[in-house]
């Protein structure tokens, strides 16, 4: 396994070094020694699948404020998906800059999104379903969302999206470490 630092300070890709025989395959996805020693999250409280019916489908981008701000550890298992961190974390160095990783469910690899950032993905195959975990169980009450196309981040999506719900279409342009 490849931890593999991005723009966004803490976000990192994931890539796995799998093991084929005649079996199959086999390759170690999650490692707590490894994210440690990264200073990322080690601990996992709770995990949530997302199914896409169609391509273009856009999620995010979402967030939990504090005290319950989120690590993920997202893949894809099956299709693919452009996963795109926001750092949103005033004091970072990487404040207001995004990361993307296409994820890959044939490469199985994943991204690690450190606490304090925005998430979102963008459909690039038809039936795209990922897979989270997170270090801070759902609160309802503090969600948070920014503007998937806000021109404070300026992010390169590959298309424009085709799919999205009326919540993630209406988000207001990002306003600081108060929005």
């Amino acid at each position: 396994m490849k931890l593999i630092p991005t723009a966004v300070s803490g976000a990192m890709g994931v890539e796995v070094d799998a093991h084929a025989d005649e079996r199959g395959l086999f390759a170690r996805t999650f490692c707590a020694e490894a994210f440690g020693a990264h200073g990322l999250a080690t601990q996992f409280v709770q995990c949530n699948t997302s199914h896409n019916r169609l391509r273009g489908t856009l999620r995010g981008m979402h967030y939990q404020a504090a005290p319950k701000e989120e690590a993920k550890l997202v893949r894809a298992t099956r299709g693919r998906a452009f996963d795109v961190a926001i750092d949103l974390r005033p004091a970072s160095i990487s404040y207001l800059q995004w990361a993307a990783v296409e994820l890959d469910s044939e490469r199985r690899n994943a991204f690690y999104i450190p606490p304090g950032c925005a998430h979102g993905f963008l459909t690039l195959t038809d039936e795209c379903e990922l897979f989270y975990m997170m270090s801070e169980s759902h609160a309802p009450d503090l969600a948070r969302g920014v503007r998937w196309d806000d021109p404070a981040f300026a992010i390169d999506w590959p298309f424009p999206p085709l799919v999205m719900s009326e919540r993630d279409a209406m988000y207001e342009d990002y306003k600081g470490a108060s929005s």
